[in-house]
């Protein structure tokens, strides 16, 4: 007797459809043309900064014997984190356009507007009393910042040479042990073989001179710091979106030889992927792998090494890496802060959780974005979801 096909188990209902195309560029490019994908697009954070009163204080989980407060708030967009020489907190304000000082007068503190009208401000870095800042296309400064908070000079611009197309143009910042500006040129795109000067970190003098890449095959680094014995420097990767919902990792990585080592994009993703279009012909062998894989999609941004000694032994020489959160990707993880443990060769030996809380019911409460350690031992966090600065600190 004739039978019809044969069939297993049937496919689970389908995501429902959208009205919302792919562009062929911009932090959709590649996105498939299903149900599923086109469901997920980059999120936007409320338009106001939370009100403190709102923030999700007590969501927020850290070990036994550490503690959460607000340190500031109403500060909509808090990025990057710097502290001075005489304790003033600068914050990045990069979608926004500003630079906001932080200031702390016995316990009252104050956040207040320095510089506006800027162009993507999202690198910051203090150095000997002055304010560095990188914009999109360009590095200025301005000497003595913490005595002149109330009139701050005019920012003079020392470096005017990074890369004009927006995908990936904000900048992160930092001073290197060798007294050199340390700043991200990444690469235009979700995944495309860069131009050259793209997908690198470049060392700048303080004064703008002797600009030269120190690595290549980054895809778009947003935290970057240096060992504190070592001078290594160790650096979070954003890698390619639309390859899977699972793959590939975020990235920590680290640079050993300067000048000598590529990382992989656009040809290997995550030490051991090779990229299904730009990977063929190409060995994942011959790339620098991560010292440790952050998660899929996670969105890995700040770190800092815990140089203080308010935490624990434990901490000390740790690293604590601020994981956004993914927004192409259907189930949320990250929105955390991870301590990263390292061994006396400067290998990463284990992983955990330290501050948690901000992800319910699949949705963002609040979205880590830098850390930066006080003179105290305490860790700063931002938070450009709710606009807010929180400050952790150990006090069992």
């Amino acid at each position: 007797m004739a039978t019809g096909p044969a069939f297993g188990q049937a496919d689970p209902p389908a995501p429902a459809t959208v009205n919302n195309p792919a562009p062929a560029d911009g932090p959709l490019q590649g996105r498939p043309e299903t149900a599923g994908a086109q469901r997920l697009a980059p999120l936007s954070a409320p338009p106001f900064a939370t009100e403190e009163a709102d923030l999700p204080l007590d969501k927020i989980t850290v070990p036994e014997g550490f503690e959460v407060e607000v340190y500031a708030s109403g500060i909509k967009n808090a990025r990057s984190l710097r502290v001075g020489e005489k304790g003033t907190v600068f914050v990045s304000n990069w979608q926004g356009n500003k630079l906001w000082a932080i200031t702390d007068d016995g316990g009252k503190r104050t956040a207040q507007v320095i510089y506006e009208g800027l162009d993507w401000p999202n690198g910051i870095a203090v150095h000997d009393g002055t304010l560095y800042v990188a914009e999109h296309t360009k590095i200025s400064k301005a000497e003595n910042i913490e005595d002149q908070l109330k009139d701050p000079p005019p920012l003079v611009s020392i470096y005017e040479d990074l890369g004009e197309p927006r995908p990936h143009g904000w900048r992160f910042l930092a001073v290197g042990p060798d007294e050199n500006l340390y700043v991200s040129n990444s690469a235009p795109c979700n995944i495309c073989m860069p131009e050259p000067g793209f997908g690198e970190i470049r060392k700048v003098g303080l004064d703008g001179s002797g600009a030269e890449p120190v690595l290549r095959g980054m895809r778009n680094t947003v935290g970057f710091d240096f060992h504190p014995k070592t001078g290594a420097l160790y650096f979070t990767d954003n890698n390619r979106d639309w390859l899977s919902e699972d793959l590939p990792n975020g990235e920590l990585n680290r640079m050993t030889e300067p000048g000598k080592q590529h990382f992989g994009f656009p040809f290997c993703h995550q030490g051991d992927l090779a990229d299904p279009e730009f990977g063929w012909g190409y060995d994942c062998a011959d790339f620098e792998p991560p010292v440790a894989k952050l998660g899929p999609h996670v969105a890995p941004l700040g770190m800092r090494f815990y140089t203080g000694e308010m935490f624990p032994e434990r901490y000390r020489g740790a690293i604590f890496v601020a994981r956004h959160g993914p927004w192409n990707r259907t189930k949320k993880i990250g929105a955390d802060i991870l301590a990263v443990f390292l061994d006396e060769n400067g290998d990463v030996t284990s992983m955990e959780p330290f501050l948690e809380g901000l992800i319910e019911d699949n949705e963002y409460i609040g979205r880590p974005v830098d850390v930066e350690v006080m003179a105290d031992g305490s860790l700063l966090v931002s938070d450009d979801w709710n606009g807010a600065v929180y400050r952790v600190s150990y006090t069992k």
